[in-house]
């Protein structure tokens, strides 16, 4: 990042939501072999398919209004902090799209074996903002990026209440 003026527009994006998508994949594909049928438990298949859809549509949501509403490509040009929109309830809505979309796709699937991949996908997404994106956007804003990610969550859409 050493000559450039702004972050890239793709940053590590692309790496998590190919780790959740190929993660969600084997993980539904795994659960309909035979060893792992167990977790299939038939009183869950209407909650879990419930959930799935209310979570994948979620994702969905989120992801739309970081890509068509915040218009994050033409901020990241200007170089501008976006804080609002989408933006004002998570600081990475594109991949907390990807993270509540795969997790909607493994409770779709029913098995309960695999719906702890959410907390690998939450810790991953974790790891992964600390050590990249969120030390360029400190070094870059600042005081404007300390003060938001104060009142903004990192993965979970909520707004923290105001110390």
């Amino acid at each position: 990042m050493k000559n450039k003026k702004h972050l890239p527009l793709f940053g590590v994006g692309p790496i998590y939501a190919a780790v959740c998508v190929i993660l969600t994949v084997v993980a539904v594909n795994l659960g309909q072999q035979d060893f792992a049928k167990a977790g299939i438990i038939p009183a869950l298949k209407i909650p879990s398919l419930i959930t799935g859809i209310i979570l994948t549509v979620f994702g969905i949501f989120i992801w739309c209004g970081a890509v068509f509403h915040a218009k994050l490509d033409a901020s990241i040009i200007r170089n501008k902090l976006v804080t609002t929109g989408v933006y004002g309830l998570v600081r990475n809505p594109i991949y907390s799209a990807f993270m509540f979309a795969c997790t909607g796709v493994l409770f779709i699937s029913g098995n309960v074996f695999f719906y702890p991949l959410f907390f690998f996908f939450w810790a991953f997404m974790t790891v992964l903002m600390i050590n990249t994106e969120e030390k360029w956007l400190e070094k870059t804003y600042g005081d404007e990026y300390r003060e938001y990610k104060k009142k903004v969550n990192r993965c979970i859409p909520w707004k923290r209440s105001r110390k």
